[in-house]
């Protein structure tokens, strides 16, 4: 079958605006749509720009927007796009970034974002001897936000960009709770000051869009929630008040 990419195209050295480029291409239902992609790359167009490495949905380097939606180029298939021969697939950078080139966007933004919240162990001591022990039970309860592989389709996603840029973004409060949750870590007052103010955790307002996003099935939303409770408590046990977004 033939599908038509019609591509978001911008070099800012030598476009004023953005515009879309339209390449037919001949493809297999089953091909991944990251293969259409290299297609055009290779044989029809060698100055088109967008990022890809490990091609199984692992780095996360090829997300961008498909027909509208968040997802990743090596995991989408043909047929779950184009259901048609001759459909068309419009493909567009990530939301909420500044675009460096065409399908490429500049993530500077997102990964302070991301460092602000000390995505690391914080532990007041070391063990008493040997290794930090941990049950079964105590690791499952953050398990699925170890699978998060920053490719930022939960931020483009994520509609309080629109009006608050400022915001934390899913990906960064998602990797707070991966590590407050952690029976080892006692980092939760350090966090504390990024995760209670305005562009925060209070400013998530349970709109699911990063959940549907996200292509490793991370509970995202509910995760921001079980933060959000986190900090209340803390709050509570210390006799002061949150500070929401008003």
């Amino acid at each position: 079958m033939q599908v038509t990419l019609k591509i978001r195209r911008y070099n800012p050295e030598t476009d004023d605006q953005p515009y879309y480029q339209d390449y037919l291409v001949e493809v297999d239902p089953n091909e991944r749509l990251l293969d259409a992609l290299m297609e055009v790359k290779r044989f029809q167009d060698g100055s088109l720009a967008f990022r890809k490495s490990c091609a199984h949905g692992v780095c996360g380097s090829d997300a961008m927007r498909i027909n509208g939606r968040d997802g990743l180029a090596c995991k989408t298939l043909i047929k779950d796009v184009a259901t048609e021969d001759k459909a068309t697939v419009v493909l567009e950078p990530l939301r909420h970034f500044p675009v460096q080139r065409d399908l490429i966007v500049d993530q500077s933004e997102f990964f302070r974002k991301y460092r602000e919240v000390k995505p690391f162990l914080i532990a007041d001591a070391p063990p008493a001897a040997g290794e930090f022990r941990q049950s079964q039970e105590q690791r499952l309860r953050f398990d699925d936000a170890t699978n998060c592989i920053l490719c930022a389709s939960c931020y483009s996603a994520c509609p309080m960009f629109d009006e608050h840029p400022e915001f934390l973004g899913p990906a960064a409060l998602v990797q707070a709770f991966r590590f407050l949750a952690d029976s080892r870590d006692r980092g939760l007052d350090q966090r504390l000051p990024v995760l209670d103010q305005p562009g925060g955790v209070w400013r998530c307002q349970n709109h699911f869009q990063c959940t549907l996003a996200c292509p490793r099935s991370i509970l995202i939303t509910k995760r921001i929630n079980e933060t959000k409770r986190m900090v209340q408590k803390r709050r509570d046990e210390q006799g002061e008040p949150t500070h929401p977004n008003e």
